[in-house]
């Protein structure tokens, strides 16, 4: 399936997309988001509340997302994030945690943060 967003989709149309909570749509909304955050409290939100989707690509996607907004925003909640991403290292789910890994990564690298599955 091709991304079903379309240059210049609203907040309020990427929150109907949550709301209809497709997982073939929602998988791109947390990429969408933190590539280009139009607001950046508002992506870190989403991207937190995807994080435990039941569908573990929009889960991994999110997860993905925190090392976007490391790079595009520069700032993210450590207390709130950092407990995610070291869970999300451990997920049942292989691509989760290799979206985990990346994610780590990113904010070891842009925000200096030390994040480990330890």
């Amino acid at each position: 399936m091709s991304n079903p967003f379309k240059e210049g989709w609203s907040i309020e149309e990427m929150e109907v997309a949550i709301q209809n909570n497709k997982a073939e749509e929602l998988l791109y909304v947390p990429i969408w988001i933190t590539m280009d955050p139009p607001d950046c409290e508002w992506a870190q939100n989403i991207c937190m509340k995807l994080s435990n989707h039941e569908n573990y690509n929009v889960r991994g996607n999110a997860i993905l997302g925190f090392g976007h907004l490391a790079r595009t925003c520069g700032t993210l909640k450590e207390e709130s994030i950092k407990p995610i991403i070291k869970a999300a290292l451990n997920d049942k789910n292989e691509y989760v945690r290799g979206q985990a890994q990346d994610a780590a990564s990113d904010i070891e690298h842009y925000l200096h943060w030390k994040v480990s599955n330890a």
